[in-house]
Formats: C-alpha cells, sequence, structure tokens
C-alpha cells in the first residue's frame, strides 16, 4: 500500500500484511513526524486458513499485545523503498556501544530490543535486513535463546533475506561451520567486538555475493 504523509506530501510504502485488518493502523511520518491514521480496506479478500499455534508459550501473544500496538509509537512500520533495518538484541551496553555506530555509518534504521519477547513482537510486524544477536541476550542458556530458536523456524524465503550475526563468547569469529549449526550467518566473538564493523562488511560481503547468482534465477 502507498501512503502519502498529509503534512509534508512524502510518499512511503507498506506491506498490507503489516497492517491490522479490521481497525485503523496509526503510522509517524519518518520525515516530519506528522500522525497518519490508515483506515482497512472497505473489502477483504477471503480469510486465510489459521495457522497452528506453537506449543512454546513462549512465543505466544495474547490479545492485550496485539490491541496494545500502536505502530505511531514503532517508526519502522515503513521506511523509504531503499531504506534498510537491523534489530539489535544486545544487553551488554560496552558491546551496545562498540555496535551502535557501526550500523549507523552503515545507515540502518535500528530497533533495540530489551528482551526476547519484545524483539518477538517487534519482529511480528516489522522486516529486518539485519539481526544482530547475542547468544545469552535475555537467557543463561544460549540454546533456549527465543530469538535464535524463532530465527530457525522462520520459513527459507523470508530467511534467506535476512542478515544474522551472532555475538558469542563461546566460538570463533567466522567460524562457518557453527554458523551453520547455529542457523546463522555469521559468529562474531566478544573479543572481537572491536572490530565489527570490518567483520560485518566482510560478512556482507560474502552473503551477497553467494545469494547473488541465486537471485538473478529468480528475477
Amino acid at each position: 500500500m502507498e501512503i502519502i504523509c498529509d503534512s509534508c506530501q512524502s510518499k512511503f510504502r507498506i506491506a498490507d500484511e503489516k497492517l491490522p485488518k479490521d481497525k485503523t493502523a496509526f503510522l509517524k511520518c519518518p520525515k516530519c513526524e506528522n500522525r497518519i491514521s490508515v483506515k482497512p480496506k472497505a473489502s477483504e479478500a477471503a480469510p486465510a486458513p489459521e495457522q497452528p499455534a506453537i506449543e512454546d508459550d513462549f512465543f505466544a501473544f495474547d490479545e492485550d499485545d496485539s490491541e496494545g500496538y500502536d505502530a505511531s509509537d514503532k517508526p519502522f512500520d515503513f521506511v523509504e523503498e531503499e531504506g534498510k533495518t537491523a534489530l539489535l538484541c544486545e544487553s551488554d551496553p560496552m558491546i551496545k556501544k562498540a555496535i551502535l555506530p557501526v550500523l549507523e555509518v552503515l545507515e540502518y534504521h535500528i530497533t533495540e530490543a530489551n528482551n526476547s519477547r519484545e524483539a518477538l513482537k517487534t519482529m511480528r510486524y516489522h522486516g529486518y535486513d539485519l539481526i544482530v544477536v547475542n547468544e545469552y541476550f535475555d537467557t543463561k542458556d544460549p540454546d533456549t535463546n527465543g530469538v535464535l530458536i524463532y530465527l530457525e523456524r522462520l520459513n527459507m524465503a523470508i530467511r534467506r533475506n535476512i542478515y544474522v550475526a551472532m555475538i558469542s563468547r563461546r566460538f570463533r569469529t567466522m567460524d562457518h561451520m557453527i554458523a551453520f549449526q547455529k542457523s546463522v550467518n555469521m559468529i562474531v566473538n566478544t573479543d572481537n567486538i572491536a572490530d565489527f564493523d570490518k567483520i560485518l562488511r566482510r560478512g556482507m560481503a560474502d552473503f551477497g555475493l553467494f545469494y547473488q547468482a541465486y537471485k538473478d534465477c529468480l528475477a
């Protein structure tokens, strides 16, 4: 859907599936911060078949979560078509201090999650190009990391368009076998976090080359 800001006349696009179907959504223009209301479509297609519920309660959201979502508080519901988005799931302030400037220089629109539940909720409404997640984010057991489990379960058509960098203190940087085992694109050891810029640029360059032929075939 194309959205035009009433105030500054800027045009943006937002995927239809990111908008509530039966109620008005409130969005904030990223240029002038004007509050825009988007009414639901008058006619709707036949409802899609229900998806089976995930048994793990950690991934379930109650009605309050859905009703309480106000898109005007979430500036990345829609960005300009060429805009890139990143989700940062990191609790250590020193590591965040090293990562955030890198993402800003690379011109990412950044969301910082405070816990796994918040990260999972925001991923329901936003598609991210880059996700940086510490394996110990909001957990004492890295094998039960809610964000990593969610990403591992994603449909491959969605997952292949997301670059996932896992921050680890157990595994060495750029260990491709461990990255494959953990269903992420890249490992960055905390001892090398000062070089996050170089490591991320190299990893994403390799990622782009790896999928270029595949994307050319799809096109």
